[in-house]
């Protein structure tokens, strides 16, 4: 009998926990890309890298996440992205990425600051991938990032 009356009670805690230590955050990102095979592509992308919700608009280009900041970061959604062949507001997709899209999926693209596109892409510098070396010692790689950013 006092089973019957501690289950209640534990599933409200274990239900308090969850909305109490769940830290879902919500984004909104400008992603290049066309049409929507593009759409499919950049969610799937999101998706796969820990956005719980992933729509993205070929009319705005805005893609609207959410996901567990515990579980992933923006910047690891922006990367997957990128690696797919969509630029993003942060990160830009390598040469070989692009190149890879369906024509229907090419847009107009805008260079990333340092023009470091392969180098931005490898775990390890090297003086034939980046234009500037100096991106090599940069951790975060920031200047992988997009002008203006």
């Amino acid at each position: 009998m006092k089973t019957y009356k501690l289950f209640p009670a534990f599933v409200f805690a274990l239900f308090l926990s969850t909305a109490l230590f769940a830290q879902t955050k919500k984004e909104t990102i400008k992603v290049n890309g066309e049409c929507g095979m593009c759409k499919k592509k950049i969610e799937k992308a999101a998706k796969a890298n820990g956005a719980t919700v992933a729509s993205w608009s070929p009319e705005t280009k805005v893609l609207q996440i959410s996901y567990n900041a515990k579980q992933t970061s923006s910047d690891k959604i922006q990367k997957a992205i990128a690696a797919a062949g969509y630029d993003t507001e942060k990160y830009a997709a390598t040469d070989e990425a692009y190149n890879n899209l369906d024509d229907c999926c090419k847009y107009e693209r805008k260079t990333p600051s340092a023009g470091n596109d392969k180098c931005c892409s490898m775990e390890k510098c090297s003086k034939e991938n980046c234009k500037d070396m100096n991106c090599c010692k940069d951790k975060d790689k920031k200047c992988c990032q997009k002008s203006g950013k």
